[in-house]
This record gives structure tokens, sequence and C-alpha cells, in this order.
């Protein structure tokens, strides 16, 4: 019996090894008896899959199972992405929402993310809710009652809807897009063989867009926008000098870049450069969220416009709580989830590409110039992340160091220790995080220091305990 848990973003196993569609079937039971219960069920929930292996196969089994429970289905009538699907269940009002998709993870994974009525990621009481349910049919392995697809779509119970199409004229409407164009702004787009291929150059012929294809093994390659990932894209942007190389994630929630000069960018300087837009340039005001592996430079940020800073772990849902509750900003993860009050209440990486690019047009900036406008206001800092592979004896064993509590790190004295989501050890001039990773097999190494020195010096002694 397949052991299936939610983690920081849904349930995510590996393609016809735990990923099943029997393990599909069961997970859309669970959901369907959870939320067949909601306000606005009449409405129907939105079901759509990304670019991956079998992910059109696997929404329409979630689809039939769900429609089968006598509650109407908005099936997507292509691949379509998170934040498009999020859209459409705001825009259809609908109960909630499925997106088949392992967003970020190699191509031989897959995974059942639920969106609530919002349009953002469901809420920790409703995944517990499903879970709970969830156990029970695994435990008397219940097969769900299926009625035929054309019965289905003849009683309206499963009907297409054209995410896409809905998504496209809402992106028109809240980004400048003109002025993007107008700039003159050299943009080139690694799509990384996500479900946004074929999407921005609706929006913006002008732009070079790279791997804009469906290929659902993404060519070998993981489709997350990390430097190690965008070696080909980087070597692009030098030798044709674009001004500004943007990337999005495999189910598009997640955003990256690459400034005029091919360096890699990644969010934690992007949520600043984003933050003085919103607030200095256009007026905006709010709460800023961000989880704890985000920069300190947020945090001084905030200390420096008077805006209230709210510290959540890692995973886009518990910044989605407060985005519901307080009047929010920005909220921002690490790995390259950003939610403003511009938009949906959800990450979007085509939206933040696009924001970043009307900031640089508006401020006649480049990419490399905004960076260093927000060192030169909040000082320089230097970051690295490490994606930790280990056994199961060795990550407890590390896990159980850090519980323990450590009085130095290599050379540094370790001042004090957080504990909202694994373990931040704070030093002299910057910090180290120790976390195990809510979707995959390993421990996250983040570090974050005022010198290349410190930070080399926080890494080589967290892979060092795992020796």
């Amino acid at each position: 019996m397949a052991d299936i848990k939610f983690g920081t973003d849904g349930w995510r196993a590996i393609i016809a090894d735990d990923y099943t569609f029997e393990n599909v079937r069961k997970v859309a039971l669970a959901f369907a008896r959870h939320y067949r219960r909601h306000p606005k069920i009449d409405n129907g929930v939105v079901i759509g899959g990304d670019a991956r292996f079998g992910s059109q196969e696997f929404a329409a089994a979630a689809a039939q199972v769900i429609a089968s429970q006598g509650i109407r289905v908005w099936l997507a009538e292509d691949v379509v992405s998170t934040p498009m699907l999020s859209l459409g269940i705001i825009k259809k009002r609908a109960a909630a929402g499925v997106m088949i998709t392992a967003s970020h993870n190699p191509p031989e994974w897959n995974g059942f993310k639920i969106k609530a009525d919002f349009g953002g990621s469901a809420l920790m009481k409703d995944i517990k809710k499903v879970e709970k349910l969830l156990a029970g049919i695994l435990e008397k392995n219940t097969v769900p009652r299926l009625r035929p697809v054309k019965e289905l779509r003849d009683a309206k119970l499963i009907a297409p809807v054209n995410l896409m199409g809905m998504y496209l004229t809402d992106i028109r409407r809240k980004i400048n897009l003109d002025r993007i164009e107008k700039s003159g702004m050299r943009i080139a787009y690694d799509v990384m063989y996500g479900a946004s291929f074929g999407q921005m150059g609706e929006l913006l012929p002008s732009v070079y867009c790279l791997h804009d294809e469906h290929n659902p093994g993404f060519k070998g390659i993981a489709p997350e926008p990390l430097e190690k990932n965008l070696a080909e894209f980087i070597a692009l942007i030098r030798k044709e000098k674009y001004d500004i190389g943007l990337v999005t994630d495999g189910d598009v929630d997640r955003f990256g870049c690459v400034d005029e000069h091919g360096n890699y960018i990644s969010t934690q300087l992007l949520i600043p450069i984003l933050l003085k837009y919103l607030h200095k340039d256009l007026g905006k005001t709010g709460a800023v969220v961000k989880t704890v592996s985000v920069t300190d430079i947020v945090t001084r940020m905030c200390e420096k416009y008077g805006l209230e800073l709210y510290e959540r772990p890692v995973g886009f849902k518990y910044i989605t709580e407060l985005l519901l509750e307080k009047n929010v900003l920005i909220g921002g993860e690490e790995s390259g989830g950003v939610g403003t009050s511009l938009h949906i209440p959800e990450r979007d990486g085509i939206f933040n590409n696009l924001l970043l690019c009307e900031a640089l047009a508006k401020k006649k900036l480049t990419l490399g110039q905004a960076v260093e406008e927000i060192f030169e206001e909040f000082g320089r800092v230097y970051y690295d992340r490490i994606d930790f592979r280990t056994t199961e004896k060795n990550k407890s064993a590390i896990l159980a160091a850090c519980e323990r509590g450590m009085d130095k790190i290599g050379t540094l004295t370790v001042h004090s220790v957080e504990t909202i989501d694994g373990y931040k050890f704070r030093v002299d001039g910057g910090w180290l995080l120790i976390r195990a990773s809510g979707t995959e097999p390993i421990l996250r190494f983040y570090a974050e220091a005022d010198s290349e020195r410190t930070l080399k010096t926080l890494l080589k002694a967290a892979v060092g305990m795992g020796k």
C-alpha cells in the first residue's frame, strides 16, 4: 500500500512507482469527499495538468472520479500552468481545484496539488482533512465508483474550460506590456519545457523564447530555475547580449532571472527589487511576508520603510494564510515563489517576471543596476543553497545534532538559533539554515553572509556534518 503524504506543496511521487492511476483516483476520491460539502460546490471544481508525462491523462482520471461523485468539473482544454488554474478557480467561483504537477521536480516525478476557492494553495486544515479521508480509503482499499466519461460530459458534470485565454486576458490587464515593448529592452525567456510554452510570445512578441515547446522529459534537466540548470540559457544571454533573461519552472509558479552580464539572479535579490518597486515607485503599502530562508535584506527594508514583517516556515501555503488574513503587499520564498497585492494569492512566474520588466522599464535600469541599487542601500550579501542527498539514518543524525545545539559552525561562534522551520543558526555576519525537504529525500543547507569567505565557511561546515 502506497504511503501518500502531502508535503510543503502537495503530494509528489515517481510515475509508475507510487504515482499511478490507481493512487491518483484514490487521492481524487478523498478530495471529492472533503470538498463536496463546500459552500461553493455548486459552482464545481477546476482541474488541469502541466506539461509532464501523463499529466493530461492523470487530470482526466481525477476529473472522472470527482465528477462521478456528482461534482461538476471544469477540465482544462490543454496543458496549463498552476497560476492559470488558480486564476480559473477565481473566475469560475469554484469550490477548489486540482493541479496535476510535480512543479520543479525531475521528469520522472508527478504530483497532485490542491488549490482552494480563493485561488491559492489549500490551507493546512483542509489538507489534513483530505489526508484523513485518504488514510481511510487506503486502509480499506476503496475503489472509486466511476461513471462513463461520455455520460459525465453529456450530463455536463465534466465541461471544458479555456484557462489559457482567461489568463492571457488577465495579464494584459495587470501588466503594462506596452511600456515594456517600447523600452527597447531585449528580453530572452527560458521556458524550460514547462507549461508556459507558447504563452510569452502571445504577450510580448519581441521576446526570444528558448525551450519553448512541449517536451515531457525536459531534455533530462529538472525544470527548476537554478543556475546549475541554466548553462545553455546563460551562454545565450552572453553571446547575443540580451538585456535580461527570464526563467520559470515546470508549472510556472516560480521564477528566476539572468542579468545583462549573464549573472544568475536568484529570488533572494528579486524580492527586494519588487518590494522597492511596489512601495517606493507605485506607492503601495501593506505587510511583508517572507519564509525563513529569505534574505535579511527584506528585514532591513521593512525596518527602513516602516512595513510590518512576518516570517513563516518554508512553503507558500504559509504565506497564503497571511495573504488572506491581512493586507499583504508582497510575500516571497527563497525558491522562487512570490505573491503580490497586484495579482492572485498565488505564485506566478510569468506575472512576476513581467512585473520586474515593467519596473526596469519604468525606472530605466538594467537588472544588474537594480541589484546594485539594493546593495548600495541595504548592504551586500552573498547567498547559496546546497541540496544534500543522504541516507535516512544520516539525515536523522544531523537533525538530532541540530536539536542538541551547536556552539560553533566551523570557526564561527553561534549567537542564536531559530526553529520556525528547521534550524537557523546565526553567526557574526550571516546565518545557516538546515532543514529537511518536504517533498524530496534530502536535507537543504541555506546560507547568507556579508562576505564570500563567511558563506563558504558556513556551507563547508554544513556539508561536513553529513560525512
